[in-house]
């Protein structure tokens, strides 16, 4: 009979530097503002033309819209406190 190889040990994975974990968090603030300020953008140059006759504030506006809603989202991602109900525990020593 063969003999199985033992198998490899599962790898330990490493704690991440809390500085990686800021920098993951910030650049998906800054694609969520990217996506939606574009998206209000494309929005308000539709309003614009269709609805309000080539104005210029509708894209101002829904682009303002966005950029309002991707700080929020930005907020409620690096402020954990900001959520209604959230509790935040200190780390437990072991």
């Amino acid at each position: 009979m063969s003999a199985k190889p033992a198998a490899p040990p599962a790898p330990v994975a490493a704690p991440i530097p809390s500085e990686d974990i800021i920098a993951r968090k910030f650049d998906n603030c800054v694609a969520d503002l990217v996506v939606n300020a574009g998206l209000g953008f494309g929005v308000g140059v539709v309003a614009s033309v269709l609805l309000f006759r080539r104005r210029a504030w509708p894209v101002a506006l829904s682009t303002g819209f966005g950029a309002g809603v991707a700080y929020s989202n930005c907020n409620f991602a690096l402020n954990p406190y900001v959520l209604p109900g959230t509790k935040v525990l200190p780390p437990s020593k072991q």
